[in-house]
């Protein structure tokens, strides 16, 4: 199987993707919580655990992302240790 992205975009991808599950997670963690960070004031949303099921989402897309990209980036490893002939 033949990686359809490069292996650069495989690579900012997985780097992007464990960025974004890290952060999102703890953001997610501090709606579905309440915490007085997140909806302690009157600008803020009432229903946390509502808005941490977004938060989640999105977390569930990244982990997409990252198992696709990471899969890209492994193909890029084997293609390379065949001895395939590249310019650099």
């Amino acid at each position: 199987m033949k990686p359809v992205i490069s292996a650069l975009n495989a690579w900012s991808c997985v780097v992007v993707s464990v960025f974004a599950i890290v952060i999102l997670s703890i953001i997610g963690g501090l709606f579905k919580s309440n915490h007085h960070s997140m909806v302690g004031t009157t600008k803020d949303p009432d229903n946390g655990p509502a808005v941490a099921g977004s938060v989640f989402a999105a977390v569930i897309v990244y982990v997409v992302f990252l198992v696709f990209c990471g899969f890209q980036a492994f193909l890029h490893n084997r293609q390379s240790k065949r001895g395939a002939i590249s310019l650099n």
